[in-house]
Formats: C-alpha cells, structure tokens, sequence
C-alpha cells in the first residue's frame, strides 16, 4: 500500500509518517514548506521508500502525477492557525479550499482513495449543549473553521456526485512532540522555559478536548483499513479540560510560580467550548485512545525541554506574541 501524504513535514502529518515508517510502503511527502511545517520532524526517518517533494497541494500538475503513483492519499496539508487566519483570511481560503479541491480532482480521475483530515472546530462552540456528533450541523466560528467546513462539503459532494472513495476525519485539539511552537501547550512550555508571561485569552475558562497525536494517527491508519467509503468520522479522547487548567498543569511540572500567567484580551470570535462524540470509530473500528493525558503532557513538556534545538530556530515575536492575531501575517 502506497502513500501520498500531504502536509507530511507538519505536526500531525509528520507524525503519521513516522508511524508508517516500519511499513513496507512507499510514502511520498508533498509539502511547501511553510510556517507550521518543518523537515527537522522527519530528520531521522529510516523508512528507505520515502521521497520528499516540495510543493503545493493547489499545484494541479503535481498533484494529478503524484495521485496516479499511489493507492491512499491523505491530506493533513492546512493553514491551521485560527490567530493567523483571523489576521489574514485569504491563504486560508486558498489552501485549506482551493488544495482540496485540487486533490479531489486527481482522486476523481484516478479512482484512488482519499482520506481528509478535518478538525472539530467545523462544529463550531458547544457550550450550552451536548457533544457533536457526525451528524451535528455545522456551524464555523471563524476563518480557518469555516474553510475546513467548506472543504469538508468539497469531499462530501464529491462522494456523492462522483462516487469518489473517501472518509473524513474530524479530530479535537492534538498535542505531542514537534507541535509548531505558536499553539498554546508549547507556547506556554517554551514562554515558560524561557520565564516569560504566559498569556491566557480573556479569563481562560475556554474548554478543549485533548488528544495525543500519536492517538489521532492511529486512528486515521485504522480507518484506512477498517472505515467505511463516504463517512465522517470524529476523533476524540474526552479529554475536556480550560485552557486555563492546560497552562498551570505545564507551569507545575516546570516547578514554575501561576503568577506567571497574564490574561490578556480575548480574541475575536473565540468559541467557549469544543466538544464531540467519538462513540462512532469506538463501536465501527473497535478503536480507543491509548494515552493518559497527565502522563502524556508531562512526557509533552520534558520532551521540549529536552529538544531546545528544534523550537529554538522556529521562534520569533510572532510566534509567541500574546496576541497573534492583531499582527499581519502574509
């Protein structure tokens, strides 16, 4: 089994390759490049099959040469960043669209198998109801959400009118090793490592569900093998925890004072709560979550602490600025 994997120097694309690499397949990794991504998180990979192309999931030509070599291609190629994408909407619409929409297109004329990973944030906030579930309206409360939400429909139209084999995924917040140092568990290990203020959007009470991205990938390779054509399928290990508790749980294994935390404005839009039901994949794909989430943030922590080399390169005021979303991001 052969694979194109968009996005693959990003965090969660990385990840996915590097637990693909003791399969005896080809992997082909398509990326630009660009802020989130990084070739350092695939330095030491030993699969002796995987090639590495720089370029851009909108470039049709590519795309539609590299689709035909292959039999699955998954695409966690994304402007992921809700900060960035209120700051500048436009790159988001033309990645997190016009990409899919440019590998839709290949796997149409091709007849391969695509899996689009997606994101809970789709659902919009869930803080005066129950978990989503897959069938939940969508409801996206800023750019990148929204853009997820429209390619999601992309891929859904496609199964239906082309009859395309697919299945999305739609995961809660990930966290683990080489996460890119602007999301919130390492710009809170990193700020705090290097004793700055800690900031927290408004009062911190904003709740996320959390899972190790190890957890995710497991789950996108089972429902390669095991999930249905055409489905969605939500990604969670119910971990519901505020943003607030996350920072004092990072500043505690630091042996570092709370007093390091400055709340600061919140951002625009900004859902209170997230929050889905994955009973689906745990009943259909005999799937669940293997990490603890203590344990797992605490190896989180110590592995940033311990991998100084990577995030130091990647880190400017931009990307540990308070409030990355009143910057210009291009």
């Amino acid at each position: 089994m052969n694979f194109l994997v968009c996005g693959g120097s990003g965090f969660i694309g990385s990840a996915f390759i590097r637990h693909l690499q003791n399969r005896d397949s080809k992997i082909i990794n398509l990326d630009l490049l660009t802020i989130g991504s990084n070739p350092e998180n695939l330095k030491n990979l030993e699969n002796k099959n995987y090639q590495f192309i720089k370029d851009d999931i909108r470039n049709e030509d590519i795309i539609n040469h590299l689709v035909k070599e292959v039999d699955i291609v998954v695409n966690f190629a994304a402007e992921s960043h809700v900060d960035r994408s209120i700051a500048n909407p436009k790159l988001f619409i033309e990645t997190n669209i016009l990409g899919t929409y440019s590998i839709l297109e290949a796997i149409r004329k091709h007849d391969k198998v695509f899996i689009h990973v997606s994101t809970d944030e789709i659902y919009g906030d869930a803080e005066n109801q129950s978990s989503f579930n897959e069938d939940s309206q969508i409801n996206p409360s800023n750019p990148y959400a929204a853009t997820k939400a429209a390619a999601d429909h992309l891929v859904a139209s496609y199964y239906r009118t082309y009859g395309i084999k697919c299945i999305t995924t739609r995961c809660t917040n990930n966290f683990g090793p080489y996460q890119f140092p602007e999301k919130l568990i390492p710009k809170t290990i990193i700020r705090s490592i290097k004793n700055l203020k800690v900031p927290l959007y408004g009062n911190g009470q904003q709740i996320r569900s959390w899972i190790h991205v190890y957890d995710h990938v497991q789950a996108i390779e089972s429902l390669i093998s095991k999930g249905k054509s055409g489905q969605v399928y939500n990604i969670t290990a119910y971990n519901e925890i505020t943003n607030k508790t996350i920072v004092k749980k990072i500043l505690d294994v630091l042996g570092k004072s709370h007093d390091m935390i400055e709340y600061v404005k919140d951002r625009p839009g900004h859902d209170k709560r997230y929050s889905i039901d994955s009973s689906k994949i745990q009943k259909e794909i005999e799937w669940k979550p293997k990490y603890q989430f203590d344990d797992a943030l605490e190896e989180t922590v110590n592995w940033y602490c311990k991998n100084k080399n990577w995030w130091e390169p990647l880190i400017d005021d931009k990307t540990l600025h308070p409030q990355p979303w009143t910057l210009n991001w291009k």
